[in-house]
């Protein structure tokens, strides 16, 4: 009885703890807004170069009532989810291919370094030349910017497997894909979803970076084309989309994997 009565102490506090940093975390934002306005109000900073709250949503009012927003954030959103797709799919299957092929990881291990440290966006217009100025583009700097990061964190995710749970299964005469799909997958669930965030990221700058480059559409776009005509709030609304935005998919995320720790 005592411990049963201890654990759910426990559960309690650890309920509390997360209700208290949630509670913290929103009423940090709402300072922040609220900080804002009244800055902007009081003329302490420049409302023509920062905005403020309330010119922010004006801005997305004006969008929606011209049928805007929902387009140029369906443009971002669809790029994001293709981009994000393919990269986490390229990148877990080229981490188990040079997991299962040690010869071809201290091949490419190398190449993989080079293309990581390279600056993405200086290829921009060599891109745009092998796709032309399209989605395809904007899609393609994306997964260049993201997939190289998902390999090697998920390939040394699975390089760094307990060993001893590897041998145990090979002295039961297991093979090479049972040992993968029994151990090394399960074993780095944590791993995978630590690499769908940091792939959301650069999922994010990639698209952004396309758009920005040759879209006519999208968040990007708005970004871009606000700042050519020096009109910060449409500049700072397209920023503040874009946050909420990979909030939303950050979120979905966190559920998923609450969802996956509960079942393993």
């Amino acid at each position: 009885m005592n411990a049963n009565n201890e654990h759910k102490k426990y559960l309690k506090k650890l309920k509390w703890h997360t209700i208290k940093v949630a509670f913290s975390q929103i009423m940090l934002l709402v300072l922040f807004i609220v900080a804002w306005q009244i800055l902007s109000d009081k003329g302490i900073i420049n409302a023509f170069l920062c905005s403020s709250p309330k010119k922010v949503v004006d801005t997305i009012i004006n969008l929606w009532e011209t049928n805007d927003l929902l387009i140029h954030v369906w443009v971002t959103l669809k790029e994001i989810l293709i981009s994000f797709g393919l990269g986490t799919i390229i990148g877990i299957v080229f981490a188990a291919f040079l997991w299962w092929s040690p010869f071809a990881s201290k091949v490419l291990d190398p190449y993989l370094t080079i293309l990581n440290s390279l600056p993405k966006v200086s290829l921009g217009p060599i891109i745009i030349i092998w796709a032309g100025a399209n989605q395809n583009s904007i899609i393609l700097m994306a997964l260049l910017i993201s997939v190289i990061s998902t390999i090697i964190s998920v390939y040394v995710g699975f390089k760094q497997t307990n060993i001893t749970s590897i041998k145990l299964l090979k002295s039961f005469g297991a093979n090479k894909l049972q040992i993968f799909t029994k151990v090394i997958l399960p074993s780095n669930l944590n791993t995978i979803i630590s690499s769908l965030k940091i792939n959301l990221s650069m999922t994010f700058v990639g698209v952004i970076m396309g758009e920005l480059l040759v879209s006519k559409q999208g968040l990007g776009y708005l970004i871009n084309y606000g700042s050519q005509v020096f009109n910060t709030n449409l500049v700072i609304t397209g920023v503040i989309l874009l946050g909420i935005l990979t909030s939303i998919l950050y979120f979905i995320i966190l559920f998923v994997e609450n969802k996956i720790k509960k079942e393993w």
